[in-house]
């Protein structure tokens, strides 16, 4: 059996809130909290198409109908809060269809509690959790500072201190690991749109260069560290007007930037009985308790459901050799100390809430609780119990 490579490169990626994609999860999640607003019970599985200047949102719901005639003007909103106001892509112009339609009977009647059956899950499949001591949120440092970069760019572009930069944008940072540990920044890779045609690459960089440095730990820089700025030169035509958007094209970006598994299903437009969002979101809430609670190192959680069912079918965990507890017995403990079924995870992380358009952009994990609710997926307030139901 070989041992775990010591000295590598791991590099991973981030977009910002006005990535096309990006643009399609923050109007597919904002429609989603428009209906849990309204009815915390309500039912919605919303995907998003963006191109030049037209929206083209499609799903199924149950829910207010009074939300649903809402739709147009919830996708305007959410395009004007990122910021487009370009003639190909503007939050007054773009041309909105509304496909969603009601939510079939066949999933309902398997998914609904009804008699003495609990609420069942909206779907098969398989969800992950991570997480590990490499940052102080418990997150992958490549991940973490690949979002850090776009997030202070953005909020920079929001406060009109930099009025050049657009919504658009890409980073990638490949960091150099050392005895297992993360080190410094081998590369950096930073493409913005830019308002002003007449930049250079070089003039970019002056522009977005503060805020690397800003976001990665100051050692992290140095002579031979690699910088990629809008390598491809001009990027003028940003956001859908540029290339075509989707729900859910970028799970990876979402989650641990390729440090971990994915079990493959998206986040953004699916209420929190779908356990491909509330069950990776326990999973990550479990991984980061057993991590803070000093359990291990590093921890990877998988659970498995079948659509219908309440119970996961399994829970397995990995401490990739970090551990200071039995796996099999952490296993067991898991299970104990949180009900995972879809109803005791919305219950337990309070998730029938309108808190999901601001999980869209930067990361679903990695990000501090909130006072009213949101990112409780981020709280390590499950230690002691899982410390004493371990045996």
């Amino acid at each position: 059996m070989s041992l775990p490579r010591s000295s590598y490169l791991f590099t991973s990626e981030s977009v910002s809130e006005g990535h096309p994609d990006k643009v399609c999860d923050r109007i597919s999640d904002t429609i989603v909290d428009a209906y849990i607003a309204a009815l915390p019970e309500s039912r919605v599985a919303c995907e998003t198409l963006t191109t030049t200047n037209r929206i083209v949102v499609a799903g199924e719901v149950r829910g207010p109908q009074d939300v649903y005639d809402q739709v147009a003007d919830l996708a305007r909103q959410a395009i004007r809060d990122i910021g487009y106001e370009q003639e190909g892509f503007h939050w007054q112009h773009a041309e909105v269809e509304n496909l969603l339609h009601d939510q079939s009977a066949d999933i309902a009647q398997g998914v609904d509690a009804k008699g003495n059956k609990d609420e069942g899950a909206g779907d098969q499949g398989i969800m992950f959790g991570f997480a590990c001591r490499e940052t102080s949120e418990l997150m992958p440092a490549p991940i973490f500072y690949a979002h850090r970069i776009l997030k202070l760019m953005a909020e920079a572009r929001h406060s009109g201190a930099e009025p050049v930069l657009g919504p658009d944008s890409k980073s990638q940072v490949t960091v150099a690991y050392r005895d297992g540990e993360p080190v410094e920044a081998a590369s950096i890779v930073v493409s913005t749109q830019h308002l002003d045609e007449s930049l250079s690459s070089s003039d970019v960089r002056d522009v977005v260069e503060p805020y690397v440095r800003q976001a990665l730990p100051t050692e992290w820089i140095n002579g031979a560290t690699q910088w990629h700025v809008n390598p491809t030169g001009k990027f003028v035509i940003g956001g859908p007007d540029g290339d075509c958007g989707l729900t859910g094209r970028k799970i990876i970006v979402d989650t641990y930037g390729g440090a971990s598994p994915h079990g493959g299903g998206a986040f953004s437009g699916k209420d929190p009985t779908k356990v491909d969002r509330s069950a990776a979101y326990a999973a990550r809430y479990l991984a980061k308790n057993v991590v803070s609670g000093d359990l291990a190192d590093r921890c990877t959680i998988q659970l498995s459901y079948a659509i219908g069912l309440a119970k996961p079918l399994s829970i397995y965990v990995d401490l990739h050799g970090s551990g200071r507890v039995d796996e099999e017995a952490l296993e067991r403990a898991l299970g104990e100390v949180m009900d995972l079924t879809p109803r005791g995870i919305r219950e337990h992380l309070g998730l029938n809430k309108p808190i999901y358009a601001r999980t869209a952009a930067y990361g679903h994990f990695g990000r501090s609780p909130e006072a009213d609710g949101g990112f409780s997926w981020e709280k390590v307030d499950l230690v002691d119990e899982l410390r004493a139901a371990i045996r």
